[in-house]
């Protein structure tokens, strides 16, 4: 069991993140980019290799941050907020700003040092493969975006400038994507991994590696947190006699259009999925809360096959 000499605690917003050490007042606090993690790094190298940092799953937010301290090898660990949140409670204290969660973050990793996993990347490619997927959802986007401007009416040379734009990003993706799948097949764990995921119906090229980067603790996780890290598991939604429908709540950014488009050719598959899309339809269920189990369902699936690989690993 290592000796931490220090512990950091960073509270991970989209925009922002704020770090606070164990026993100083004061907290700094950085923008959630490349330049600035790299500044974060370069304010704490003193500390960072004998300190122990403790930050907060926050729907994939972390994953930059997280994947560079692994890259320099300082010791991370990537909390459940559900824990933290309890721990946090234990003491009374009810008020929240990103100061203080850095701090209960920092005195978390202190309370429970012996216990904490250190986070450790699937691959080695785990930082590459994660830019490359960010800069293919960005150029997507971008392609979604200039092809809706061209079913609007406009002057020509708009209209040209639309389809230059929509030719270049649309081959950057294909690069990029070319470049994924080779990264992929040069890890002989991801690989297969990906070949297990593409078995399941719905699940393509696409959908599996987005999977495998964006949602690393697939196969590690029971059926309950999984559903939950992705935002499916169904919230209770009653008072007194009235039972609603179930919710889900918010999960991984990234994580439910991505099981949406594998549950959407899944019900148009041959398969046993397309089978429970329509039984389901057929006891009267509405459609998207049949196509949101649908989703439950495959994500449910990918865990359950990717943790018999992990078990005949060991």
């Amino acid at each position: 069991m290592p000796h931490y000499h220090n512990f950091i605690g960073i509270d991970i917003g989209k925009f922002n993140f704020v770090v606070s050490v164990l026993g100083q007042k004061d907290t700094k606090e950085y923008e959630n980019t490349m330049s600035d993690i790299a500044q974060f790094i370069t304010d704490y190298k003193s500390i960072l290799p004998d300190g122990l940092t403790v930050l907060e799953t926050t729907g994939g937010y972390e994953l930059e941050l997280l994947y560079t301290l692994c890259q320099h090898h300082f010791p991370v660990h990537r909390a459940d907020t559900r824990k933290v949140k309890n721990f946090i409670k234990s003491f009374g204290n009810s008020a929240k700003t990103d100061a203080l969660d850095s701090k209960a973050l920092a005195n978390y990793g202190k309370e429970r040092a012996e216990r904490l996993e250190l986070f450790s990347p699937q691959s080695k490619q785990a930082i590459n493969l994660f830019h490359l997927v960010q800069r293919r959802a960005d150029l997507t986007k971008i392609v979604v975006a200039e092809k809706n401007r061209l079913k609007s009416p406009s002057y020509e040379i708009v209209e040209e400038s639309c389809k230059i734009l929509i030719a270049t990003c649309s081959a950057q993706v294909e690069l990029i994507t070319q470049q994924i799948k080779e990264l992929i097949a040069s890890d002989p764990i991801l690989k297969e991994k990906l070949k297990i995921l593409k078995t399941i119906p719905g699940i393509g090229d696409v959908v599996a590696f987005n999977l495998l980067i964006l949602l690393p603790e697939l196969g590690y996780l029971n059926r309950k947190k999984i559903a939950s890290l992705a935002g499916l598991a169904p919230q209770a939604n009653e008072s007194g006699r009235f039972k609603g429908y179930r919710r889900t709540g918010y999960g991984r950014n990234g994580i439910k259009p991505l099981l949406f488009m594998a549950a959407m050719a899944a019900r148009n598959s041959k398969s046993h999925l397309k089978e429970f899309y329509e039984r389901l339809l057929a006891n009267g269920k509405k459609k998207m809360v049949v196509l949101t189990a649908l989703m439950r369902k495959i994500l449910i699936i990918a865990n359950a096959r990717l943790k018999e690989l992990a078990y005949a690993k060991t």
